[in-house]
């Protein structure tokens, strides 16, 4: 996949690399302290808030591919498949806003399906 010129992708890109690849404290550093995420598990306005709903899934990850990334001046859009200790396919999507080269909202759509499917799923014996 080609990397464009977008600011709004490169932002983007740069903060889903940061978080992917286990360094969760810089992929906040492109976060605007006032981020607004809209996610299935509700909405968080602010980056502690944030914090606390995205923070704990990047430290289950186990792996991440990048499958699309599209973007222009103000928006990026991001679909990838991640794998996580309880599931080993968990795809997700995110619409990012990118104001002066901070992420001011992120809409983020996953399938819970596997999630809710391995915490169901009877004990190993």
């Amino acid at each position: 996949m080609a990397e464009t010129s977008s600011p709004a992708l490169q932002t983007a890109l740069a903060y889903h690399r940061a978080w992917t690849g286990h360094d969760f404290e810089h992929a906040m550093t492109y976060v605007a302290s006032d981020v607004v995420c809209e996610a299935p598990a509700g909405r968080f306005e602010g980056a502690a808030a944030f914090r606390g709903f995205m923070g704990p899934f990047t430290q289950i990850l186990t792996g991440s591919e990048l499958i699309a990334a599209f973007g222009d001046e103000r928006t990026a859009l991001l679909m990838y498949d991640t794998a996580t200790v309880p599931v080993s396919s968990a795809p997700g999507a995110e619409c990012l806003t990118v104001e002066n080269g901070r992420i001011t909202h992120i809409r983020i759509i996953f399938d819970r399906t596997p999630f809710d499917a391995a915490r169901n799923a009877p004990p190993p014996s």
